[in-house]
């Protein structure tokens, strides 16, 4: 086999153990990635040597988990890998809780520790004199495209239930299947994931859905997950749309727009969320076509109430939330008025993002009526060109007459002035021509504001 590439912090620190009469071995995920040809994100080092005795050999160290075995040596920072996690070699004790366990032993047994970890291709170590240390059979795993869950799958997923949404992240991102028996151990123990905390189902969703296969949140779905940790998918899965413009159920459509927007959390989460109000705003008319009346206002409220619960930051709720509540808009033949009003609404800067979902949403329609909706979308790309070209006024703060103008003409600052300049804001966004500091002033003055 070929000799891995690592970083030369990873071999010093590697080198430096050896040194002192302790194996060591770079860990998991970057093994993993370094045999997949990728770039691994971080380099973790095991080791024989106790924590206290790498502290010893190294000068500079930081406790990041003593009592866990990991302390992170800090090396030169003039490198750009000068900070490396070196974990005692460890058996777990039992897991009470499945999500950690009650203690630790350390042991000098390097397959000792490998037994403890998720998946078989998580499960190998490396150093440049023993090779890959391959004791599950990960390589094979690798070269197939399966995850595997580390000996009995159901004892696995009983440690540490977050390891059954890691699996379908890891089949996301990897484009692997998940071995037969432990998609069943996934299916039997997926309850427990009510276990585990929000912030660390919510990193382990955001992975999927921002991967190359968002599509697996299906998988998910028919495991048993989504009904613990995103049951409101569930309940798109389960709703028929009944509607000549749409193909799929709630949940497949939206499957479809995940796949077509690109891989960023905001858009994706937007994606996912967009019409996640539909299966409670359902109505048949007397021909049974279903409709779906103020499911952008009700999804996004509903969105908020989600992304708040998965603890996803504020920047990312508040985003995602109004590019939901405003994801339906069309002009059906109404005027650039009230396109710009639209732009308010939603700010220009973020137009070229529902733009991105709005041509997703019809990929993941029906061909009814197609040309009459894609016509609609042009019409609204030309109207923000021009919008543009013209550098119309779409926000307050983009007027050509400020507070300080009205204070000037002796209108003191307060609710009053704050009137004045939204009825100005107002007659602007109708007439963009009115965006002239003389004109605005002899509105005020004539009070025909």
């Amino acid at each position: 086999m070929d000799r891995l590439h690592m970083p030369a912090g990873a071999e010093y620190i590697i080198d430096q153990l050896n040194k002192n009469g302790y194996e060591a071995y770079i860990v998991g995920g970057c093994v993993r990635d370094s045999l997949l040809g990728k770039k691994p994100n971080d380099w973790d080092i095991t080791t024989s040597a106790t924590p206290y005795q790498v502290k010893e050999i190294f000068r500079r160290t930081i406790d990041t988990g003593i009592q866990h075995g990991t302390v992170t040596v800090m090396l030169d920072r003039r490198s750009h890998d000068y900070a490396f996690e070196v974990t005692t070699y460890r058996v777990d004790g039992k897991y009470e809780d499945h999500r950690r366990p009650t203690e630790v032993t350390f042991t000098a047994c390097l397959e000792e520790d490998l037994k403890r970890r998720d998946f078989t291709i998580n499960a190998m170590a490396y150093n440049h004199e023993k090779g890959v240390v391959d004791i599950f059979g990960g390589q094979q795993d690798l070269a197939n495209g399966i995850i595997r869950a580390v000996g009995v799958a159901e004892e696995r997923f009983e440690e540490d239930a977050l390891r059954i949404l890691r699996a379908v992240r890891f089949a996301a991102q990897l484009g692997f299947e998940i071995d037969q028996q432990t998609s069943k151990a996934m299916t039997k123990l997926a309850e427990n994931l009510r276990f585990i905390s929000a912030e660390r189902i919510q990193v382990e969703l955001t992975k999927l859905i921002t991967s190359k296969h968002p599509d697996r949140l299906v998988e998910a779905y028919n495991l048993g997950i989504t009904k613990v940790v995103l049951p409101e998918f569930d309940a798109m899965m389960e709703t028929n749309q009944d509607n000549p413009h749409h193909l799929y159920n709630v949940g497949i459509h939206t499957i479809k727009v995940m796949e077509n927007v690109p891989p960023t959390q905001i858009l994706r989460y937007t994606a996912l969320l967009h019409d996640v109000a539909k299966p409670i705003t359902k109505t048949l008319d007397e021909d049974g076509v279903g409709h779906f009346y103020g499911h952008q206002a009700k999804g996004a409220d509903m969105a908020k109430d989600i992304l708040k619960r998965l603890k996803l930051d504020n920047h990312t709720i508040d985003e995602t939330c109004l590019l939901i509540r405003e994801h339906d808009f069309s002009l059906h033949g109404t005027n650039i008025r009230t396109f710009r009003r639209f732009l308010n609404r939603l700010g220009i800067e973020r137009f070229e993002d529902f733009l991105t979902i709005k041509k997703a949403d019809m990929v993941g329609q029906s061909d009814y009526n197609k040309d009459v909706r894609q016509g609609y979308v042009d019409d609204m790309i030309a109207m923000y060109e021009q919008v543009k070209e013209e550098n119309q006024c779409i926000k307050m703060s983009d007027m050509a007459i400020k507070g300080k103008d009205l204070i000037d003409m002796g209108i003191s600052p307060g609710k009053e002035m704050g009137n004045i300049l939204k009825a100005l804001f107002e007659k602007v966004l109708d007439d963009p021509e009115l965006n002239n500091k003389e004109k605005l002033i002899k509105l005020v003055e004539e009070k025909m504001y």
